[in-house]
Formats: C-alpha cells, structure tokens, sequence
C-alpha cells in the first residue's frame, strides 16, 4: 500500500511540474508577445565623450555599457535644442519645440508662471496611456510651474522629483527655501542624494509595476550631472554654496565623473530590478542626454558645447537596448534627433501617433531591428542667444552665428574647422534657404520669449563667453 501511494505521490508530482511548466511556458508566451515596457533615461547637460562606451577615458560607467553591450549604440544622435527645456517640449510632444509656446523660452527659468507646456495635450506619455500603459516621470520636469503646469497634467499617472531646471543634491531646492520636490501634486522632503533617491524610486515602481498586467513607461530624467557639482559624498559643498546653485568656482573633473559614475550605479539597479522581475527581455530602454555638455564635459570629438549649435552642443549619445529585437554590441549610423522617440514608442505600443497633432520625429524602429539600415534626414535648430541658425542634411551642416556663416562636413570633419561654404556654393545656399523655409513655419521668436534676455548677458555671465560674439 504504501508502495502505491508513493507511486501516485511521485505520478502525481510529475503531473504537476507539467501542469507548472505548460503554465509557465504560457505565461512566457503571454509576456514576450504583449507591449513591451519603456524606460526612457535621460541625463541633464551630459557630454557625447562622458560615458567609457563612446570614449570617455578617465572613468567607466558599466551599467551603461552594459546597455550598449547588449544592444545598440547609436552615434549619430543628436539633442532638439543645445538646452534642456526646448529639448524636452520636443521629447513630450515629438515635435520641434520651435512649434510650442513654452518651447520658445529657453531656459524656461520659472520666473513667469504663465510659461509652461499647456495642459491636454497629445504627449507621449498621454498617447502611451491611452494605449494602455502606466506612466510615470521620476526627476525633472523643467516644463512649467503649478497650479496652471505639471507632469500630471500632460500624461503621466505619477511623478516624483524637481519641477525646474536644477536643484542642489541635498537640499534638493533650485533657490535657498525654494520648495520644488514634489510626489504627485504634493512638497515632499526626501532626505538624501537627489541621483540615488531618483533610482530608488524608479525601483519602487518597478517592483509595483511587475505585480500588474499592464505595460508601463516610466521617464527617468536625472538631474545629473547638470551643475552644482556635488557628488554622493559631498554634502559639505551643498552646505558651503548655501543654496546659490549657480556656483561658478565650484567643481572639478573627478567630481564629474562621481556625479556621473553615480547615474551610472543608479542605472545599474534598474537593471537589476527588471533582471529580478523577469522584466527585461520585453522591456526597451533608452539612454541619453538633453543636450551637449558643460565645463567638465569630455566633448570629444567635437568643438562647443551646451548652447551652441556647434556638434559639441547638440550631439548625444544615444543607446538603446531591446532583447530579441535589437542585435548586441551593434553600432547604427542613422541620424536620430531627441523628437523622434515619441512616433518610436508608439509604434513600438503597437499604436500610430495621433494624426490630429502631427509628429515630426520619425520612427526609429526599422533602423533599430536592422543597424545596417539608413534613411536621409534633414534636421534643423535655432538658438536665440547669439543669433544661431543649423541645418543639417546628410552629412553637411550650414550654420550661422551671429554674422558668421559656414558649411562644414560633421562626418569627415566633426570639429567643423574647414569652411565649405565657397567651395560649395549651390549646396551652402540651398541649405540656407531651406533652413528659412523651415523657420517660416514655425513660431517666431521675439526678445520677449526669452527669459535670459536676446541679448544673451545672463547666458553669458554664467558660461563665460562674450554676450555679442560675431567674430
């Protein structure tokens, strides 16, 4: 007797583990084929050189090689705007910014809360939501002020971090006794670094998420390693800037790379949140940056940097990861600009983008599932502080600063040295007038739209570079 009962125990035993894996394997099945999770990662003011996967020599960041060694780095990406509140209208509504309102007052400094990305729009994270997706910004909004503005009011479910352009590490404020570190709609006072207390969040909602059978999308904007320079370990600096943010003597390379190798730690355990979850083979992550980089930026190979239409301003990196879609270890050459994501994640939702708020991104898909795959663009840029103008076609760049005017090869030369212009005449004035074309057709921009002034003085006192430059 006891022989057969063991006999069906150990029958019975084998049933179950078919019945367990036939589950499994359903419920794999069901995993692999539904819309995949988004995570967008985007750094604040990070140079093309500042990760080790596109050359940055002085420290490494593994988690985000870890990104590119699995998926593809793409390393002709570039930024909508040389500065991060236009490069961000243009991310949200997949269009040049150029074509929004708060898109045009660049830095958007909060000093008129009338200012802000207007509410019930068709943004991405509102057209991911309605196809089904959770959604939610954790760090910097940067897009308008409450009441009248605020991530909540433009797609995402929830949002945790700063509401304007920066904020001290600590304290998390952008001014001394200037509250702007909100959950949801409510002044929070989370104690610790602004970069780790970001990835913690991420995580929380990644363990939230994975309980649900719903796809989420969740935009990570890290602060860093925008200014003031603090790394994890310095909060004696926070307390010896004493809330003036806008520390010009402050800083140094090593502090850098801990700003950024501290992004990087941070990337690190999102990944291992989606690696615990089982997450990660339907999830698409994207790393990059809102713009070209600062004073301790490696710009390599470029010349310029943060607010100049030079390649060092607007170029990013870019990598993106989407196993089973996405070869490893690839590299893609197309030409990519911050706008196009919006048509990408929709499409990758299985949705198209909708039709009554046109996008001008194109979708990136195809060229992310076949690396070897390129398509002409034509992108364009203007900047109102020293009268900057940029087209980009191929791999020619007409560009104008103040009363200079030039052609550059970007791809043969990236440090754009050699003037092309009267060596090729017909392209440098087609270009030109096709730039004029386009900004015809955009918003025009006025002295009033501009919170630091046309005249670019505050611009200049903080980056150190004359305010009328035409020489």
């Amino acid at each position: 007797m006891a022989s057969s009962l063991n006999r069906r125990g150990v029958l019975g035993a084998f049933v179950g583990l078919g019945v367990a894996t036939t589950l499994k394997t359903k419920a794999n099945i069901s995993h692999q084929t539904k819309q995949p999770n988004i995570i967008f990662i985007l750094a604040d003011d990070l140079g093309y050189g500042d990760i080790s996967c596109f050359g940055n020599p002085g420290y490494t960041t593994p988690a985000i090689d870890r990104l590119a060694n699995e998926g593809v780095r793409m390393i002709r990406s570039y930024a909508n705007s040389a500065v991060c509140s236009a490069t961000r209208t243009a991310l949200i509504t997949g269009r040049y910014q150029d074509r929004i309102e708060c898109g045009l007052d660049e830095p958007l400094t909060g000093k008129d809360k009338r200012i802000g990305l207007r509410p019930g729009l068709p943004t991405l994270p509102a057209q991911l939501q309605k196809a089904g997706y959770q959604t939610a910004l954790i760090g910097k909004w940067h897009l308008g002020y409450p009441p009248q503005f605020g991530p909540l009011k433009s797609g995402y479910d929830h949002f945790y971090g700063i509401l304007g352009g920066a904020a001290d590490y600590f304290t998390h404020q952008q001014h001394k006794g200037e509250d702007q570190f909100y959950r949801d709609n409510q002044v929070i006072h989370d104690h610790g670094y602004l970069t780790g207390l970001l990835g913690k969040e991420t995580i929380r909602l990644i363990d939230e998420y994975a309980k649900t059978d719903h796809p989420f999308f969740i935009s990570l904007h890290f602060n860093a390693p925008h200014w003031p320079w603090e790394g994890s370990e310095d909060e004696a600096e926070s307390k010896r800037i004493n809330g003036h943010i806008f520390d010009y003597d402050g800083g140094t390379q090593k502090t850098y790379g801990n700003m950024v190798k501290a992004m990087d730690d941070q990337i690190g355990q999102v990944l291992k949140a989606l690696d615990d979850h089982h997450l990660a083979e339907n999830t698409i992550i994207v790393f990059t940056s809102d713009n070209g980089g600062e004073r301790f930026s490696n710009i390599a190979p470029f010349t310029g940097m943060k607010g100049e239409l030079l390649e060092g301003g607007v170029r990013v990196p870019v990598v993106v990861r989407w196993p089973g879609k996405i070869k490893a270890g690839s590299v893609s050459e197309q030409v990519n600009i911050t706008m196009d994501w919006l048509p990408t994640f929709i499409n990758a939702a299985g949705k198209k983008p909708d039709p009554s708020f046109p996008t001008d991104g194109v979708n990136l898909l195809p060229f992310l599932t076949d690396t070897n795959k390129k398509g002409k663009r034509s992108l364009f840029w203007r900047y109102n502080i020293h009268d900057q103008h940029a087209h980009l076609e191929g791999q020619y760049k007409y560009l104008k600063i103040g009363k200079n005017e030039f052609l550059f090869d970007v791809v043969s030369d990236p440090k754009e040295r050699a003037n092309l212009k009267d060596r090729l005449p017909e392209l440098f004035s087609r270009l030109k007038q096709d730039w004029k074309k386009w900004n015809a057709t955009m918003l025009p921009y006025t002295p009033q739209n501009y919170s630091w002034g046309a005249d670019g003085k505050h611009f200049a006192d903080h980056y150190g570079v004359p305010a009328d430059n035409d020489e």
